[in-house]
């Protein structure tokens, strides 16, 4: 899967052989999740490595991931001393059974609430919920909540999505969307081998979960990431997994000051990460055209959940629901001989997309400073689903060690909740360690300036 993974970044499949992956074991699952984890993080560490070269004019270093603790990131990494984080789904979040099959709700977002709860009427829980969902069919009632605004997706066996409109155009894209383009340019970034990204400035326009995933892992090696919300944005119960590394600032993009702080910003961005959907910073006034006017030397990394073409493209959607809609819960729900869907084991999707997009983001650092070249990468959770269905037959043995006391890295950090310690970083850099600035903190907690 790695040298799928490498290639489709457009990297050398001969550098493949500079990456070891250790520890034995995988996570349990009808998919190989394990090795989706170590491919995308050793994509991260092969990057980070190939930097390093361009700036030292030395070969690529080997460097090692660690197959068992990329698993755990995937899951979470931070573990509190003595608090608790907040529950990461609202409490109508979930799977439920309509006439014809199963539904999955997705209302973290007190809008996306509301949107559901328009069509469904208010719900106290998830009881009365099951009893309003009952009522429905499952693609009229997931097409009802769309209308509405909110995010919803009946479940697909995979033979089904294949079938799909928007399935067949997923099938037909390219796991990374590359474009280049040559900008005379007398930038240069002088790359210090333990903090590679040092003097790179990232703006960071993403919410759950792969865009900020993909941040942090760019402030773990110097970045400087400066990451906007609006005003009403919150997400409690991952704020403390994400922003480590991190300056966070809320402004309304609909409001022109903002807009023209953001802009201010942007002139003086090296990476702009943005996962709004793929109309949404068009009609803000922001499209790709205006970003490169303002930045012509902007390297521009952007997510979205259904794909770039299809009827879908800009359909709201998050790891659970493509996980719905392209057949990976009702295939586990199968494996497992469950009688309800059964997800990935871990938010693998949304990881994994996040980790891919860094790698993006670090090989267009690369580019710019080897060649010129200005990258724009275009990456899809859906895309990434098909990768993992695409391995489905070389599921590997679940022998998966729980975590241990041991895999703790020693460091405390202070977060604006209380202390906590980080699980190990995977990646293993000869002199290049991975760690955060700045420790979690609140959002909108900074000034809007580098």
């Amino acid at each position: 899967m790695f040298h799928a993974v490498w290639t489709a970044l457009g990297g050398d499949l001969d550098d493949c052989s500079r990456v070891t992956l250790t520890t034995a074991g995988a996570l349990p699952s009808a998919y190989p999740v394990t090795e989706l984890a170590s491919a995308s993080m050793a994509a991260v560490a092969l990057s980070i490595a190939r930097l390093r070269a361009v700036g030292s004019g030395k070969p690529i270093e080997a460097v090692q991931v660690d197959r068992r603790l990329a698993s755990i990131w995937f899951g979470t990494s931070l573990r509190p001393l003595g608090w608790q984080t907040p529950a990461m789904w609202d409490p109508v979040a979930g799977d439920y059974k309509a006439k014809d099959g199963w539904i999955r709700l997705h209302t973290n977002a007190p809008h996306h609430r509301l949107a559901a709860e328009r069509v469904l009427g208010a719900q106290v829980d998830k009881a009365s919920m099951a009893k309003a969902v009952a009522q429905w069919t499952t693609q009229a009632l997931e097409r009802a909540i769309v209308q509405a605004g909110g995010c919803a997706a009946h479940m697909n066996a995979s033979g089904q999505w294949a079938l799909h409109p928007q399935g067949r155009a997923v099938a037909q894209e390219p796991l990374v969307h590359l474009q280049r383009r040559a900008v005379p340019s007398n930038l240069v970034h002088p790359v210090d081998p333990s903090r590679p990204l040092a003097g790179i400035n990232v703006l960071d326009l993403t919410r759950v979960l792969a865009g900020p995933i993909a941040t942090r892992c760019l402030a773990a090696y110097g970045a400087q990431v400066l990451r906007i919300d609006s005003p009403d944005w919150n997400e409690p119960g991952i704020v403390p997994e994400v922003t480590p590394g991190k300056r966070l600032v809320r402004l309304d993009l609909r409001d022109p000051a903002a807009l023209a702080t953001v802009k201010r910003l942007l002139a003086s961005a090296d990476v702009i990460v943005h996962g709004y959907r793929a109309d949404a910073l068009e009609n803000l006034g922001l499209g790709s055209v205006v970003r490169q006017q303002i930045n012509p030397r902007l390297i521009d990394i952007s997510l979205n959940a259904y794909g770039w073409t299809g009827p879908w493209r800009n359909r709201r959607g998050f790891d659970s629901l493509v996980q719905m809609s392209s057949g990976i819960a009702d295939t586990g729900m199968q494996h497992a001989q469950a009688d309800k869907p059964v997800p990935l084991p871990v938010q693998a999707l949304d990881h994994a997309t996040g980790y891919l997009m860094a790698a993006a983001a670090i090989i267009g650092i690369t580019e710019r400073l080897q060649s010129g070249t200005v990258l724009q990468a275009r990456l899809s959770l859906a895309r990434t689903a098909q990768l993992l269905q695409e391995y489905r037959s070389h599921t590997t043995n679940p022998d998966f060690a729980e975590e241990t006391q041991a895999d703790k890295a020693p460091a405390i950090e202070h977060t604006a909740w209380g202390d906590a310690q980080r699980i190990q970083w995977p990646v293993q850099i000869a002199g290049c360690p991975a760690w955060w600035a700045l420790p979690a903190h609140e959002l909108g907690s900074d000034t809007a300036q580098w």
